[in-house]
């Protein structure tokens, strides 16, 4: 038996061919662009078929006669059993030329080219997308029903089978599998389709939420899911069934699943919090088409809608298929299959193989180089107050992943020493003495860099002074607040003005992350100075992400817990207080660059923020209470005895890590 696959290296092309040459003496001819040495010793183990039983044919779909040579067509005319034709473009974000060229064009000079060889019958795998948006149940038998066609892969699919019922001059069988999902066994899958859109939406999900905690899911039409195992194996019977020419098959679940359905079973594989109370999307469909209309044609609403969708990794039209309304009546399909024992096994039993395979292999932030080198080696990142603290052990951490690190501080001793002990480690740390708070040495600091390094790509505002003083301990101490704000406001944005318009012209990759605090996220009392400071730096910051969003330039706020550094030295009470190491908070900083969100924040510091807004007079009472339990020390007081903690004190600090007392 001889075949002549098109499409044999895609996902099910590759399946069938394998299943074809189980029979014996089976000889496939396979059409490719490109069946270079290479590429065929990359298929033929899967294939397990040496150089006599799979033979390359060079050609394309989209050219007339398929580009065959006349060797080639030679060798094959008289000879060829049967054609399967599966070569298509699918894609909800292709062109829509191509895929029109590709699947119509295409299958018409497969269909002649089969005809003048003089194939014994053709086999054009087609796709319940012909069917378009159909309303109601659609049988094997229809094929002039189908409406619906806007989109172009269904309006491909449509014209194809037609060109296959009124243009080919051999036996044909026409076959439409629903959407193909990965393997049942293995889970295995070679692209991003259908349901597998909103993996990562579950993915985010899982992460963000713990999984006993119910959701709001979607409700939908019915969609159509088959696993591509099943989907070669009903081929391959239905193809070498003695009858059948000129009908259709579905290869379809005759009990699909509602989208709310699908949800469920893919958020409980990738053991995700499941919904709870499901809102059916036919409820969007109330809203006016003309204000509809309206609301697409602001700028601001098709931007937030495509940045959504950008993050989620979904297709511009992938809500056109929310609410499908199309049911496929597959018996006759079903009545040859059964026979067999061929027929489409229940998706929870393996939806997990199929998340599990996606998160292993598919996931798109698997191939994305997230590591820290990937981001900074060869950039200039200046890092202010890096002497010691956070800033040095950052400096450290970025030197070591290959950036220019440069770090600004008042004290050249302290300069100094952090530079010899990078030295020390093989690393190279360039130091600028400056205090920012003077308007003098920021400038000429600005000027140094721009003139030493053509400019910044990533500055992390660190340099910080806090105070930790009780409102009623500090009513002649106004120059508290002065200070604070000096440092950790006007200091930051002085230097931040001065490097920013270089930052936005260098090679739009700029970055500037702002170390803020806990504080700001759980109105820590105490540090009324220090929190309205970091709080002022905070909301400036949000104005200008706002501004520099398109002009390359992204801004990153840092709510750093309790760490302890010589700036929490002189509070002693702290050397009994759990807090994380300046290394950890290292390690925010190279996430903060990673990823580059627009707020890096601890579990407890979110759940801070949240109380004070759902629940703002707990929150003052949990606040009142932590205030009273921990008083000023000594030193704030001008008492010179310290006291030791007591076991409340003790208790209260270790279920709040990360908090300022």
């Amino acid at each position: 038996m001889n075949y002549l696959v098109t499409g044999a290296s895609g996902f099910i092309g590759k399946r069938l061919v394998r299943r074809l040459l189980a029979h014996p003496h089976a000889k496939v001819y396979v059409l490719m662009r490109n069946p270079s040495p290479e590429r065929m010793a990359a298929l033929r183990p899967y294939w397990n078929a040496g150089n006599t039983r799979v033979v390359p044919v060079a050609g394309d779909v989209t050219r007339p006669g398929l580009g065959v040579s006349e060797s080639d067509r030679a060798r094959l005319n008289g000879k060829v059993d049967h054609v399967f034709h599966l070569a298509a473009v699918y894609n909800l974000q292709a062109d829509r030329e191509l895929e029109m060229r590709t699947n119509i064009e295409g299958t018409r000079n497969v269909v002649a080219f089969a005809g003048a060889i003089g194939a014994a019958r053709f086999h054009h795998i087609s796709s319940i997308a012909a069917a378009g948006l159909y309303e109601g149940v659609f049988r094997e038998d229809m094929f002039e029903e189908a409406h619906g066609l806007s989109h172009p892969y269904f309006a491909s699919k449509y014209e194809s089978e037609k060109v296959v019922r009124e243009e080919c001059r051999v036996p044909w069988r026409i076959y439409r599998p629903a959407i193909v999902v990965g393997d049942s066994q293995t889970g295995e899958i070679d692209k991003i389709d259908g349901p597998y859109y909103f993996f990562k939406l579950i993915q985010k999900t899982r992460r963000l939420l713990p999984s006993w905690l119910p959701i709001v899911g979607i409700e939908g039409g019915r969609i159509n899911l088959v696993p591509v195992d099943f989907v070669v194996a009903a081929l391959e019977h239905l193809a070498h069934l003695p009858e059948g020419d000129g009908k259709c098959y579905h290869l379809t679940d005759p009990e699909p699943r509602r989208v709310g359905d699908i949800f469920s079973i893919f958020l409980n594989a990738a053991h995700a919090p499941r919904p709870g109370l499901r809102i059916n999307a036919a409820l969007f469909n109330i809203v006016p088409r003309g204000i509809a209309q309206g609301l697409w044609a602001l700028t601001p609403v098709r931007r937030i809608y495509k940045r959504l969708m950008k993050d989620l990794g979904l297709p511009d039209s992938i809500f056109t298929f929310i609410n499908y309304p199309t049911r496929f009546d597959s018996r006759e399909a079903e009545r040859l299959l059964e026979p067999a024992g061929i027929k489409v096994p229940p998706l929870e039993d393996y939806a997990w193989r199929l998340w599990d395979y996606w998160e292993r292999h598919l996931d798109p932030e698997l191939h994305i180089d997230r590591s820290l080198r990937a981001k900074v080696a060869g950039r200039v990142v200046l890092i202010t107050g890096g002497s010691s603290g956070i800033g040095k052990a950052a400096a450290m951490k970025l030197a070591e992943a290959g950036a220019t690190a440069i770090i600004a501080a008042r004290d050249a001793e302290r300069l100094e020493a952090t530079k010899q002990a990078a030295a020390e480690r093989g690393l190279n740390i360039v130091t600028y003495q400056a205090d920012i708070i003077d308007e003098t040495q920021c400038g000429e600091l600005i000027a140094k860099i721009l003139a030493d390094h053509g400019g910044v790509d990533i500055l992390i505002n660190n340099a910080g002074h806090s105070i930790r003083r009780a409102i009623e301990n500090s009513y002649d101490r106004f120059h508290d607040l002065e200070r604070t704000m000096a440092v950790n406001y006007f200091g930051a944005l002085r230097l931040t003005l001065g490097l920013l318009p270089h930052m936005a012209q260098k090679d739009r990759r700029g970055h500037v992350i702002n170390i803020s605090s806990i504080g700001v996220l759980a109105s820590a009392p105490h540090f009324s100075a220090y929190v309205a400071s970091k709080a002022a730096l905070e909301a400036w910051t949000r104005c200008a992400a706002a501004e520099y969003l398109d002009r390359g330039v992204e801004f990153t706020t840092i709510n750093m817990p309790l760490t302890r550094t010589p700036m929490i030295a002189p509070t002693k009470f702290y050397d009994n207080v759990p807090a994380q190491s300046p290394e950890e908070a290292a390690k925010l900083i190279a996430q903060a660059i990673t990823q580059k969100p627009v707020r890096l924040a601890t579990n407890l510091g979110i759940f801070g923020q949240v109380a004070h807004t759902i629940a703002p007079h707990i929150a003052l009472i949990v606040n009142n209470t932590m205030f009273r339990m921990f008083p000023d020390s000594a030193a704030a007081k001008g008492e010179k005895a310290q006291h030791e903690p007591t076991a409340d004190q003790v208790a209260f600090t270790q279920l709040l890590r990360g908090i300022h007392f």
